[in-house]
């Protein structure tokens, strides 16, 4: 199979699986899960109101680069890559794009 269409199925169960953990948000906040496969955008967004404040967060987002998995962000306390490397996904395919370039070699994962 394909690397890139295994990885975008990879990112769709991975983001899905945290979308159906998240889904016990406070009432009045929705999870959604964003996938755009023909630009490689991959994405969790958190909606809603609680009283007067309004929620518009995206805790994880993800794009499939040239074949290399881009975390871009991650605001889970396990960190999204390793469930991306336990789904199938090697650790010499993630990048953190978070992370400045000029550290990204002391992470253990992909430079870019």
């Amino acid at each position: 199979m394909d690397t890139q269409l295994s990885y975008q199925s990879i990112i769709k169960n991975v983001l899905q699986d945290h979308a159906n953990y998240r889904a016990d948000l406070p009432d009045g906040y929705t999870c959604q899960v964003v996938f755009d496969d023909e630009r490689g955008q991959y994405l969790i967004l958190d909606l809603g109101w609680d009283g007067d404040r309004y929620l518009h967060a995206t805790p994880i987002h993800i794009s499939l680069i040239e074949n290399k998995v881009w975390i871009q962000y991650d605001d889970t306390e396990e960190g999204v890559a390793t469930d991306l490397m336990a789904a199938g996904i090697f650790r010499e395919d993630i990048v953190l794009g978070f992370r400045h370039p000029k550290i990204r070699q002391h992470t253990g994962f992909a430079v870019a």
